[in-house]
């Protein structure tokens, strides 16, 4: 586990718990969220919470989102991939880069070298903030997802190594 509280300067991760489900719901309810992530009810929200490596993105005092992790520790494969979803209050401020960036410091202090992230290919402003992260494309994920209209969409997989992780602005 990483550990419970990382802080940014703008930024603080600290574990989920189920009674931060409501919340979290509310942001992946926002119709520009729910355009990427599909349906989500509270059950699923508290699946999320109870089964994986997942944290509150806390800015100003306010839940403004959440990062999962979900890391592979076989020593021959070890990575994290990552996923996040913010808030629109707080969309195009650096945050989800600053997040992300926490997360990753973390996992590289646990031995991880290499971070796997996939936004679906349409998700323009998504795929920049990655990039300036220092994430690269690997490849099309075909029809990897399917969107909140029914239709399979494509992902697109990109990756990080330790050494490529731009310092903070």
């Amino acid at each position: 586990m990483m550990a419970s509280v990382l802080q940014g300067e703008r930024v603080t991760l600290r574990p989920a718990l189920r009674e931060d489900a409501a919340a979290l719901l509310a942001i992946l309810r926002e119709p520009a969220v729910a355009r990427w992530w599909g349906h989500n009810d509270l059950a699923d929200v508290e699946e999320e919470i109870a089964g994986t490596e997942t944290y509150v993105i806390v800015v100003e005092d306010a839940t403004a989102g959440w990062l999962h992790v979900n890391e592979e520790t076989e020593p021959e494969f070890r990575h994290a991939g990552l996923d996040i979803a913010l808030t629109t209050r707080v969309h195009g401020r650096g945050l989800g880069q600053e997040a992300l960036r926490l997360a990753i410091t973390a996992l590289i202090e646990r031995g991880h070298h290499r971070f796997t992230i996939d936004p679906a290919v349409a998700n323009e402003r998504a795929i920049r903030s990655y990039a300036a992260l220092g994430f690269k494309a690997v490849g099309i994920l075909r029809q990897y997802e399917r969107a909140p209209d029914g239709v399979w969409r494509d992902g697109l997989l990109m990756d990080l190594l330790a050494f490529e992780l731009s310092p903070p602005p």
